[in-house]
């Protein structure tokens, strides 16, 4: 905590430099509330009047139910009273013609800086998620069941509109069985890691029509003996998903949902599709972000700039995208929706519950959630488009939209005119908006980890885990070198340097390199230090910390190691251990050593 109060306070200096304000109060309370709340108060508490904060920017005032927990003087809380008058007026609590964009950033970063910290919560927040979790199923089976014809009719209609060609071609792919699978790096909820997940013996009947187990599981049918060790498995005695937390906030976990080896790699041939075929559709490419995030990044900077985008947040989203509405995206392609029914796990198992019926499509963690919710997402948004044009789209009204409309994961853009209809739009079709996170009325927008305000960047810089106590807390040393180098490129250089003044002793070894570099060193905008050359290369190098990761021992031989072949993608290919080593890392560790300054 005192380390973490310290850090905070060096911030908060040298933004009070920045602003010309006093700050002086502003530490008190914080050692004050932190001293009585503990880390809850910097986790909790603060990220709360930060989102006070954004909300008030858009509504061009101060509400009397924001910032809760905070004394006011007439119109503004006293915290950081200083940086909000130079937003916000004093006495009325209306935003200022030309608020300061300095102050803005300062605001943000000191209340949201520890926001995301990586800890975990207690017992209790965490059966609050899962049970939430539960809760959030069966509202999924209540819109289905009174959801109304109307609006099954139309969501059918446009999305036969949006995706007639791009379905029809994946349908095609998978009725001639060109599908090719892979594994997917991540935990899967039998446990096999790594190699070992070529060697699975276990497969649900319902894959058999569309992805048999003597095609996609061995590597021609010269191995066909094998197939009487297989444990053909029917929908009774499936495994079902794994539902476990991660660290999200100390104020509640992230949920998500493992799934069997099996299905996670059938999942993985019709994610293959998808994206191949996303990336030759001009017009859906231009409404659907899957991997690159900085379409929807610019987006929301213009919608700060010139008013005419909204950002939309959603709270939940993957948990409530209903099965029923993917079956009726799909209706139209047999062969596509078949596949994806087929390797849709159905149950779940989730702690202080049991094994429960999905009415979800799929939580995280299925490979299908993300590019599905976005079709289902995209639909509905235009649903919403329609009924504000008050006309039926047309493909031409499609065209028009490319750059206004733009969907990655729950992070939505949409014109500003139609932004009413399409909330409407969602929520009659069961979603939930997040209005502290979507932005359509001041001239804040914020989609995909990036702020703006009236178009200029105030994106934060995050502390995403506690100080390290010795070299041995290998992620939390790595965390902190990161965090001072991205406070240093956002020009927080007093930060950034008290971050210095700790590290290097530390570490003992700390040299300065560029940011493409494997050692844990300081980036700076003089340049990198070399040490010494290369003796046969003749390559600088400098002396520091590397992280080493330890790939878990999985040899692979036989039958597998060429199914392995035929199916690897060529950076597995090239790696000449692949067949001994595989899998995430069981442990990470840095170790002391030469190596490139660049």
């Amino acid at each position: 905590m005192k380390r973490l109060i310290a850090l905070w306070s060096c911030t908060l200096n040298e933004l009070g430099v920045r602003c010309h304000t006093c700050t002086t109060q502003d530490l008190n309370t914080v050692l004050r509330r932190s001293k009585h709340e503990g880390l809850s108060f910097l986790s909790i508490t603060l990220p709360a009047f930060g989102k006070d904060f954004e909300k008030s920017l858009d509504q061009g005032q101060v509400a009397r139910d924001c910032f809760q927990g905070f004394s006011w003087t007439a119109g503004l809380p006293r915290f950081l009273g200083g940086f909000l008058e130079l937003v916000f007026d004093r006495s009325s609590g209306r935003l200022l013609d030309e608020p300061s964009i300095e102050a803005i950033y300062s605001i943000r970063q000191l209340s949201l800086m520890f926001g995301k910290i990586n800890l975990n919560c207690s017992d209790t927040r965490i059966k609050a998620a899962f049970n939430e979790f539960v809760e959030c199923e069966e509202v999924v089976r209540e819109n289905d069941r009174y959801r109304s014809s109307v609006c099954y009719s139309d969501f059918l209609r446009i999305s036969r509109l949006l995706y007639a060609g791009f379905f029809q071609k994946i349908d095609k792919t998978i009725y001639e069985g060109l599908h090719i699978p892979k594994h997917g790096p991540g935990a899967t909820a039998d446990k096999l890691m790594g190699n070992r997940k070529f060697l699975q013996s276990a497969w649900p009947v319902r894959l058999e029509d569309y992805f048999p187990f003597g095609e996609f599981c061995l590597p021609s049918m010269r191995f066909s003996y094998l197939l009487s060790d297989v444990n053909y498995l029917d929908p009774v005695n499936e495994l079902p998903v794994r539902v476990i937390n991660v660290p999200k906030t100390l104020k509640t976990p992230r949920i998500i949902a493992i799934e069997p080896t099996a299905m996670q790699y059938a999942q993985q041939s019709i994610l293959r599709e998808f994206s191949e075929e996303l990336q030759k559709d001009f017009l859906l490419r231009s409404f659907i972000g899957l991997d690159d995030q900085v379409p929807n990044q610019e987006l929301a900077r213009l919608g700060s700039e010139d008013g005419s985008l909204a950002t939309i947040d959603l709270s939940e989203a993957s948990d409530r995208v209903s099965n029923q509405l993917v079956l009726k995206l799909l209706s139209d392609f047999p062969h596509l929706s078949g596949a994806v029914q087929s390797c849709r796990s159905r149950k779940a198992d989730i702690p202080g519950h049991g094994v429960k019926r999905l009415a979800k499509f799929a939580s995280m963690g299925s490979a299908l959630t993300f590019p599905i919710e976005a079709t289902v997402f995209l639909t509905v948004v235009f649903a919403g488009i329609e009924k504000s044009l008050n006309r039926s789209l047309t493909r031409k009204d499609l065209m028009s939209l490319r750059g206004k409309v733009r969907i990655f994961g729950d992070d939505i853009v949409v014109p500003k005119e139609h932004v009413y209809s399409v909330v409407r739009s969602l929520e009659a079709y069961g979603f939930k908006v997040n209005t502290r996170k979507s932005f359509w009325t001041g001239k804040f927008r914020e989609s995909c980890g990036k702020e703006y305000y009236d178009g200029h960047d105030v994106s934060i810089t995050r502390v995403r885990r506690l100080f390290p106590q010795t070299t041995k807390d290998v992620s939390e040393v790595i965390s902190l070198v990161k965090f001072r180098n991205l406070a240093y490129q956002a020009g927080l250089w007093s930060t950034a340097s008290h971050c210095d003044e700790w590290i290097e002793p530390f570490l003992g070894f700390y040299p300065r390199v560029a940011e493409t570099s494997p050692v844990l060193g300081r980036v700076s905008f003089l340049g990198y230090e070399t040490q010494r050359l290369h003796t046969t290369l003749h390559s600088p190098l400098v002396w520091g910390y590397v992280v080493r990761s330890v790939i878990p021992k999985n040899p692979l031989g036989d039958y597998a190691a060429l199914l392995k072949y035929f199916l690897s993608e060529d950076s597995v290919s090239e790696d000449e251990k692949h067949l001994e080593r595989s899998g995430r890392p069981l442990s990470v560790g840095i170790k002391i050593g030469w190596s490139s300054p660049f």
